[in-house]
């Protein structure tokens, strides 16, 4: 299996599949001298790690993440040494009889169907290599590139569940991290809002979709290219490429259609310090592939989880037609646990941009 690797000059790629011993990534590119902690990275998966609350899957993992190489140890920090920084994370709770009953049957709004005709054989016990389990090593891969663009601060949130939205009015980026917030919301008015329709959903046996945004802040006006190594595009690539992703927009997206150049525009004037202000972002921070030093904002559309109770109308591989009911552990809501994953996919692209336009122009 090809393309298992994303990234020009801070390359990842990934390896393992979800009921094999474990799974892992490597970093090449990265340069030397990054300086980092293993509590770094573990705590971004952690922060992605299922079985922490009732509306995610209970498949008990604890992600451990082990760094075999490319650093160098100084005091409580490691440092990288330029080489290739390689993790692994060990698989410790599969359960693959539960997908015993499948083995020859395509869940409906899985890959089983395309991944089998593209490679002749599939693996049935979770998805293998296209199961979400593999996105634990893409978010390893973003505790190292969230140290590569000096002052980035790269967040997310979940916006909307369902037919549920939250209040802007009421964001608060603080309350993301809550222990009390199971969801990611910036919201707290939504908290009890989300819990009760989605232990609805979660009872009835079904799943619901979710709607992720991503913010970073701080990164330098200039990254990316006008054609073809746009920043915006190598950014929509990347939240695609996530498991379950079927809509990405930058900056106000799809609304844009929507309005006039007037409402659309990004006026700017010159502020006190003789820099530009811009009056509004509705590009997400990116115009012509290049950003403008704006915060860069994204967001993703998840698709409701495939895996449901609900018995639905498939094929098997005799071609026989079936109702398949999916067993097992799985999220009602995938969106809740997509947004470390969505965060680490846009801080892997801009240091990649970084470090392209570092080698490119010279200029930080």
């Amino acid at each position: 299996m090809s393309h298992n690797t994303f990234g020009h000059l801070f390359r990842v790629t990934t390896w393992g599949e979800s009921h094999g011993p474990a799974l892992g990534c490597v970093v090449d590119g990265c340069p030397p001298g990054i300086r980092f902690t293993r509590d770094d990275v573990q705590q971004e998966l952690d922060r992605r790690r299922p079985g922490q609350s009732r509306f995610v899957t209970q498949r008990r993992e604890p992600d451990e993440v082990k760094i075999l190489s490319g650093v160098i140890e100084d005091g409580d920090a490691l440092v990288t040494t330029g080489t290739p920084i390689s993790m692994l994370i060990e698989n410790v709770d599969q359960r693959s009889k539960d997908y015993g009953d499948i083995a020859r049957q395509y869940r409906p709004g899985h890959a089983d169907y395309a991944y089998e005709m593209k490679y002749g054989l599939r693996d049935h016990r979770g998805g293998g290599r296209s199961s979400a389990r593999e996105t634990a090593a893409r978010v390893a891969a973003g505790a190292i590139a969230r140290r590569i663009v000096p002052g980035m601060v790269v967040r997310g949130a979940l916006v909307s569940m369902g037919e549920k939205e939250i209040d802007r009015a009421n964001w608060n980026w603080n309350f993301v991290g809550d222990p009390e917030n199971p969801f990611f919301t910036p919201d707290p008015v939504s908290v009890p809002v989300f819990a009760d329709y989605l232990d609805g959903i979660r009872k009835a046996g079904s799943s619901v979709g979710a709607l992720i945004e991503i913010v970073a802040e701080g990164v330098p006006a200039g990254l990316g290219a006008p054609i073809y190594a746009k920043l915006d595009q190598d950014i929509a690539s990347g939240l695609m490429s996530i498991n379950a992703v079927k809509g990405v927009e930058i900056g106000i997206g799809f609304e844009a259609a929507k309005i006039t150049g007037e409402r659309n525009a990004d006026e700017m004037r010159i502020g006190n310090d003789g820099k530009p202000v811009f009056l509004s972002n509705n590009a997400g921070g990116i115009l012509g592939g290049i950003s403008t030093g704006q915060d860069i904002v994204a967001r993703f559309a998840v698709k409701p989880t495939s895996s449901i109770l609900t018995p639905r109308r498939s094929i098997d591989r005799d071609g026989n037609d079936v109702d398949v009911m999916t067993k097992g552990r799985h999220d009602p809501c995938v969106g809740i646990r997509a947004v470390p994953i969505g965060e680490a996919m846009v801080a892997c692209a801009i240091a990649d941009h970084y470090l392209r336009h570092r080698g490119q122009t010279g200029r930080q």
